[in-house]
This record gives structure tokens, C-alpha cells and sequence, in this order.
């Protein structure tokens, strides 16, 4: 057991982006109903974590087999929880950390994390500088190897506050390799708007190396619904595809003179293409069942092989929304299909879906 400081908890801690915790609290505890485990969520609205609190590890590690992050949507990270700390001593720290660590395996590596939030940033130097400590407090105690090994779990820290730490793992295979979560995107200059960033965000996160390399081949050719003003067009001309843009808007004039983008002024919710595509992408401000039912009119008519698109959310019962859409897309699609989403670090209201060939 922890020192009086702290207790062992068992459960799962999902990171998520503020103010979204009700949503991913709601994605957890109907996930885990529906695989016929007990447990709740806890957590504070603008924390950026949930914990699922669950009666005793084996329901623990039930939870996380049955739930691949590869599945959560409103996760950025999801971990095995090992341990809530409170009332830590600012003059030793580490000596309650390796207290309820003991029977644990080693970890291959130590990420030190803070809440991706207004009252979690300040913590960033903290977290860093207790990291530079606990790392050979850890190895003296056989808990951490002297190299980082990227085959073991990882040991994840995550500082609520200078008092209150949670201790949980990773395994690489099903947890996104970044600290948070949050892969650290640069915006392009030549990029026409940020929303460029949610497409290269999307490319990386939702399909893999192999994915990437077959399914993204210069010559293939593309539709971008709603392109204006060119910012998804232009992520697709930079894999060399060739992009129709539908938008009664303009694009940036750059945009169009890479010689890979036809500009045609039309409604994204009317316009087909005269021949089957290999993507089509879709980025428009408009209801979500909306947005859902027309992508999916895409995918069974066979208009592409492949899509990106967007679902904006409403204010309220985000969640039901989102398993609402997803369904009437699945539905309505009438065919098989491997379906991806999550709301992304880009993202702001709205959730990315990819959807392949299954």
C-alpha cells in the first residue's frame, strides 16, 4: 500500500481536452456497461482527466482490454491507473511515489505529465525538474531500467498539483506515444489556415505508417467539400494528390498554383463527382446528422474509397450526439467499413471520423 499520503486506485485515467470531461466520463461509463463491467467515472469539469474508478484490479485490467484506445473518442490518452497521491510533501515527493509503485514491474520509461489545462501548465517546470529526480530514485529501486526500453509499459506521472500526483501505465501498443497525447504540429507558413492542421493531425493519428504509405500516393485524386479557404486541399496537395474543391468561396491563390487542385464553385452538399474518387475530405460548418448522412450517401453510392470528415457538436449531450451520428453513418453507409474517431488536439468542437474499406 501507499504511505498515508496516497492510495492505491484502480481503474483507468483518460486525458481529454478541457472542458470535455462530461463527454469522455460518458464514453467510459457506457463503454464499460456495454462490456458488463462495474465501476464509475470521476472527475471535475475543466480538469482534463477522467478516472474510472473500478472495485479491484482484476475488473482493472478487464477495463483496459476492453477498451482499445484505438476505440475511445474523446480520449487523447488512456492509462491503467495505479495510484492517487495526495497531500504530498513538497520536501520528498519521491519517497511516497516508489512506496506505492513496490510490486510493480520495471517500466521501460518515465513521462512526467501535467493536465493540458489553464491550472495544469504551471505545473510543466515542476514536473520536469521531479522527473530529473525520480528517474534514478527509480532505477536504484529496480523500477525503471537504465536505458529507456520501448518494448515495457511505460510509468506515467501526471501532477494535478504540487500535492496530488496520479501514478498509472502505458503499453505502447495501446496508448498514443506522446506525453498528453498531444502530437506537436507546427503551423506551415504556407499553410492558408489552421484548420490545415486537423487534417495533418487526422493523417498522422488515425491511419498508420503502413496505412499512410498505401493509401496516400501522389496521382491519386481527392474531393474537399467546403474546401475555402484551401486549407485541406492543400494537405492533400502536399502527398501530391489531385484535389476538386468544392466551395462557392475563393482559395488562396498559392493553393491553386501547385497544378494539382480544380476549383469548382458549388454546394459541397449537392455536388458528386463525374467518376469514383480515392478520397474525399469534408470540413463544413453545418448539423452533424446532416454532415453524417451526406458522407454516407458518399461511401454507399461508392463515390470514394476513403473519407476525412468533421461532425461539429452541439453545446449539450455531446456524447449522445456523437454515438447518435456514428450510428446513423454506419447505418446508412450499407457497407462494411472500418470507422475511426476522435476528437483531436486541433480539433475544438467537433470530432474527426476517417472511414476506410473495412
Amino acid at each position: 500500500m501507499a504511505s498515508s499520503a496516497g492510495r492505491i486506485i484502480d481503474g483507468l485515467l483518460g486525458y481529454c481536452r478541457q472542458g470535455f470531461e462530461p463527454e469522455l466520463a460518458g464514453e467510459l461509463s457506457e463503454r464499460a456497461g456495454e462490456a458488463g463491467l462495474a465501476g464509475y467515472a470521476r472527475t471535475e469539469r475543466d480538469s482534463g482527466y477522467v478516472l474510472f474508478l473500478t472495485p479491484d484490479p482484476a475488473d482493472a485490467d478487464a477495463l483496459d482490454r476492453a477498451l482499445p484506445f484505438s476505440t475511445l473518442i474523446f480520449a487523447r490518452q488512456k492509462l491503467r491507473l495505479l495510484a492517487e497521491l495526495r497531500a504530498l510533501d513538497p520536501r520528498d515527493r519521491i519517497t511516497p511515489m516508489l512506496q506505492a509503485l513496490q510490486g510493480q514491474a520495471r517500466f521501460g520509461t518515465l513521462v512526467m505529465e501535467h493536465p493540458d489545462t489553464d491550472a495544469g501548465k504551471p505545473l510543466a517546470g515542476l514536473a520536469r525538474s521531479l522527473g530529473n529526480a525520480l528517474r534514478p530514485a527509480l532505477r536504484k529501486a529496480g523500477l525503471l531500467g537504465a536505458q529507456d526500453d520501448p518494448r515495457l509499459p511505460r510509468l506515467h506521472v501526471c501532477l494535478v498539483a504540487g500535492d496530488h500526483a496520479l501514478l498509472a501505465r502505458s503499453l505502447p501498443a495501446d496508448s498514443a506515444p506522446r506525453p498528453l497525447g498531444i502530437p506537436r504540429l507546427r503551423m506551415h507558413p504556407d499553410a492558408p489556415s489552421r484548420s490545415a492542421l486537423k487534417l495533418e493531425e487526422a493523417l498522422l493519428v488515425l491511419l498508420t505508417d503502413a496505412e499512410r504509405a498505401r493509401l496516400l500516393q501522389g496521382g491519386m485524386r481527392a474531393a474537399d467539400l467546403g474546401a475555402a479557404p484551401g486549407g485541406w486541399t492543400w494537405v492533400l496537395t502536399r502527398h501530391g494528390l489531385r484535389v476538386t474543391a468544392i466551395d462557392n468561396g475563393p482559395l488562396r491563390p498559392h493553393v491553386l498554383d501547385t497544378g494539382l487542385v480544380q476549383h469548382l464553385r458549388a454546394d459541397g452538399f449537392t455536388w458528386q463527382p463525374p467518376q469514383p474518387l480515392d478520397w474525399m475530405v469534408c470540413d463544413m460548418v453545418e448539423q452533424p446528422r446532416r454532415v453524417a448522412e451526406r458522407m454516407a450517401t458518399w461511401l454507399r453510392e461508392g463515390w470514394c474509397r476513403q473519407a476525412v470528415f468533421n461532425l461539429k457538436l452541439p453545446m449539450k449531450k455531446r456524447w449522445q450526439e456523437t454515438r447518435l451520428c456514428l450510428d446513423l453513418f454506419a447505418r446508412q453507409a450499407g457497407r462494411p467499413l472500418t470507422v475511426r474517431a476522435r476528437q483531436l488536439y486541433h480539433d475544438r468542437e467537433e470530432i474527426t471520423v476517417l472511414a476506410l474499406p473495412a
